[in-house]
C-alpha cells in the first residue's frame, strides 16, 4: 500500500514536468476494482491553503459538455400564487435552488423526448428531489424548483440520441397533484410559491427604521445603530435618505436588527469569512432574495436542511435560518457512518459561482460538489485521469470513506504546470452531513440525528 502511494505521488510530480499525460493514457479511473485503494489518513501538508490561480470561470461554463451548443434567450416567468402544469424530472441527491446552474446529459429515450417537447414550448420543467429507501420505495419531495433551459446540444450516434443541456433554477413551487402520462412522463400541478417581504418595521412602531439600502458599516467593521428612511426626492428626481435613530421608535434597536435583511446579509458574510479567508464572497448577489438563494446553494447542507430553506417564503426568514446554520456548523461528516471528513475552514471556491457547483458525468449522473483544501478519513480508488474533468488541468481520482467505503467524491490533482492549488478535494454535498452545535436549551439537541431539522411537509409520497 505504501509503495502504491509513493508511486502515485512520483507520477503526479512527473506530471509537473509534462510526463503525467503518458501515465494517464488509457486510465479512465472508472473501474475501481482494477486498483487497490490508497488510505488517506490526513492530507495536511506544508503547502497550507494555496492561493487559487486557476481560471475560476471555467467550471461555470461547463465546457466538458462540448462545444457548439445552441443558446436560447428570454425568460419564462410564472406569476407567484398561480397553479401551473409542469413536466417533472426527478433526481436523487439533488435539490435545485433558484439561480443555480444545472447541467444534464440525457440519453434515455423518455427523457430525451420530454426535453425536446419542453424546448419547443417554454423551455421550463420542474426538478424535484427523489430519495430511495429500502422499505419505503421512492419518496418525492413536496418542494421543487422550476428549471429553464438556456443551452442545448443534440447528438446522434448509432441511432441513439443524446442531449446535453444547461438550465437555470428559477422559481420555487409546491406540488399539489401528480399524474403519470401514458408515455411514462410525470406531470404535476404545482403552486408557484411567492416571495413574501416583511414590512419595514414591526407593527405599532412609530418609525420605519431601515430602508432598501439597509444599515451602514463603520470603519471599525461594526454596524451603526441608525437607519435610512426616505425624505422625499431631490431636484434630479432621485430619492433622498436620512438617518433616523432607533431611539425615536417605540421599539429597541435589536428588534429591527432581527428583521433587517441587509444586516442579516452582513452577519452571514462575516460568519463565512470566519470559516475561511479564501472563501469567495465578493461576487455574491446584492438583493436579499438572491443572496438567500446563493447561500442556500453554496452552504454544505444536507437535503432536509436545503428543503427546509426552500419551503420558507420570506427572504428575511430564510436569512435568519441560514445565519443560525452557519453559526452552528462545525465539521462535515460522512452521511452514512458519521466519520469526520472535513472542517469548514477548508472550504474554498474553485468557481466564480462559489464553493459548490452542480456537474454531470458522462453517464448522466449529476453531482453537487463542494471544494475543500484538505480532508481526512478518505481512501483513494483507481488511478488519476484527466478525461472529462470538470476542472480543466486537473486529474481526478475516486474518493471513498475509509470506514464505510461510501463514495464521497474525488481528489483533483494538477497535471498542468503552475496550477494552484496543486491538489484539492471535490466532495459531493449528498455524501456529507453538517454537524451542528446545539444549545443546551434547544429541544432538537435531544432528538435522534435522523429526526433533527426535518420539516413535516418536506417529503410526500
Amino acid at each position: 500500500m505504501a509503495d502504491e502511494s509513493s508511486d502515485e505521488e512520483q507520477n503526479v510530480q512527473n506530471g509537473y514536468d509534462g510526463e503525467l499525460e503518458h501515465y494517464l493514457a488509457g486510465n479512465s479511473g472508472s473501474d475501481a476494482s482494477d486498483s487497490a485503494a490508497e488510505i488517506v489518513q490526513d492530507t495536511d501538508d506544508s503547502e497550507g491553503h494555496d492561493i487559487v490561480n486557476f481560471d475560476q470561470s471555467l467550471p461555470t461554463r461547463h465546457e466538458y459538455l462540448g462545444e457548439g451548443m445552441d443558446e436560447f434567450s428570454g425568460r419564462t416567468y410564472h406569476e407567484p400564487g398561480t397553479h401551473i402544469a409542469l413536466p417533472l424530472l426527478m433526481l436523487p441527491g439533488l435539490v435545485l435552488v433558484p439561480g443555480q446552474t444545472l447541467p444534464l446529459h440525457l440519453f434515455q429515450p423518455q427523457s430525451v423526448s420530454m426535453m425536446k417537447n419542453i424546448i419547443e414550448k417554454d423551455r421550463t420543467f420542474g426538478l424535484v428531489n427523489a430519495r430511495y429507501g429500502s422499505n419505503q420505495g421512492q419518496l418525492l419531495a413536496a418542494i421543487g424548483t422550476t428549471a429553464e433551459i438556456f443551452s442545448m446540444k443534440e447528438e446522434s450516434d448509432a441511432g441513439i440520441t443524446t442531449l446535453r443541456i444547461k438550465a437555470t433554477g428559477r422559481q420555487r413551487f409546491k406540488i399539489k397533484e401528480l399524474r403519470r402520462q401514458v408515455d411514462g412522463i410525470l406531470q404535476a400541478t404545482v403552486h408557484v410559491l411567492p416571495e413574501v417581504n416583511l414590512p419595514s418595521h414591526p407593527e405599532g412602531a412609530l418609525w420605519s427604521c431601515y430602508h432598501k439600502f439597509g444599515c451602514q458599516a463603520t470603519t471599525s467593521g461594526s454596524l451603526e445603530k441608525t437607519y435610512q428612511v426616505s425624505s422625499g426626492k431631490n431636484r434630479l428626481g432621485k430619492a433622498r435618505y436620512q438617518k433616523v435613530a432607533t431611539s425615536l421608535s417605540s421599539w429597541p434597536a435589536w428588534v429591527y436588527e432581527l428583521y433587517n435583511p441587509y444586516l442579516l446579509m452582513e452577519l452571514i458574510k462575516k460568519e463565512l469569512k470566519s470559516w475561511s479567508e479564501s472563501l469567495r464572497i465578493d461576487n455574491v448577489p446584492k438583493s436579499p432574495i438572491d443572496f438567500s438563494f446563493w447561500v442556500a446553494a453554496n452552504m454544505p447542507l444536507d437535503d432536509s436542511l436545503r428543503l427546509q430553506i426552500l419551503s420558507i417564503n420570506c427572504p428575511t426568514q430564510r436569512l435568519r435560518k441560514e445565519l443560525d446554520i452557519v453559526r452552528k456548523c462545525s465539521v462535515l461528516c460522512c452521511r452514512n457512518c458519521d466519520t469526520k471528513i472535513v472542517d469548514k475552514s477548508d472550504l474554498f471556491s474553485m468557481s466564480l459561482d462559489g464553493p459548490l457547483g452542480a456537474y454531470v458525468n458522462p453517464n448522466g449522473w449529476v453531482h453537487e460538489a463542494l471544494t475543500f483544501y484538505q480532508a481526512t478519513g478518505i481512501r483513494l480508488r483507481g488511478k488519476p485521469t484527466a478525461e472529462n474533468s470538470w476542472f480543466p488541468g486537473y486529474a481526478w481520482t475516486i474518493a471513498e470513506c475509509a470506514r464505510c467505503t461510501d463514495h464521497l467524491g474525488w481528489r483533483f490533482t494538477a497535471v498542468k504546470r503552475g496550477l494552484s492549488p496543486s491538489k484539492f478535494w471535490g466532495l459531493t454535498r449528498a455524501s456529507l452531513r453538517p454537524t451542528l452545535r446545539y444549545d443546551e436549551d434547544d429541544d432538537t439537541a435531544r432528538l435522534p440525528r435522523r429526526h433533527r431539522n426535518i420539516h413535516p411537509e418536506v417529503l410526500a409520497k
